[in-house]
């Protein structure tokens, strides 16, 4: 289990291949990349994502943990970045690894909520008009309560 928040880009093919090449015994790996796009309005010009230092990683070090305990994972991976990010740029990437696809999937999604909703990040949107922080979308809480439930 690695957890990686970090200012410099990743190597998506890189990293995904290194982590699958590492997860002996799986049946099933599964990688989502999340990008900066641009707003509803279409007006963005980068996001800057703010953090705490050591709290970030602990607490996802502890969202992993449970996944791994919820879906028998083999391994999981992610990498979060922070600082000023451009449109089109990976913003952060799950990867998981377990005997079978579905829990893997189910991992994956699960943390990718997980980092939507609750992972110490701060998200600020530059665009033409000035620049605001995003706030907690209904959606999201609502994408992480079904593992609550289930």
């Amino acid at each position: 289990m690695r957890v990686a928040v970090q200012t410099d880009p990743f190597d998506l093919g890189a990293e995904a291949a290194g982590f699958a090449a590492a997860a002996a015994g799986a049946g099933a790996v599964v990688t989502f990349t999340g990008i900066v796009r641009p707003t509803d309005t279409g007006a963005l010009q980068a996001m800057e994502i703010e953090h705490y230092p050591g709290m970030t990683e602990r607490a996802i070090a502890a969202m992993m943990d449970q996944a791994r305990a919820r879906w028998g994972l083999i391994d999981a991976l992610v990498i979060h970045r922070h600082g000023r990010l451009a449109l089109g740029e990976p913003i952060m990437m799950v990867a998981t690894a377990a005997a079978h696809r579905a829990a893997a999937f189910e991992a994956a999604e699960f943390l990718m909520d997980y980092l939507k909703s609750r992972a110490p990040f701060w998200k600020k949107e530059i665009t033409d008009a000035g620049a605001d922080w995003v706030a907690a979308r209904e959606a999201d809480e609502d994408a992480l309560t079904r593992w609550q439930a289930s």
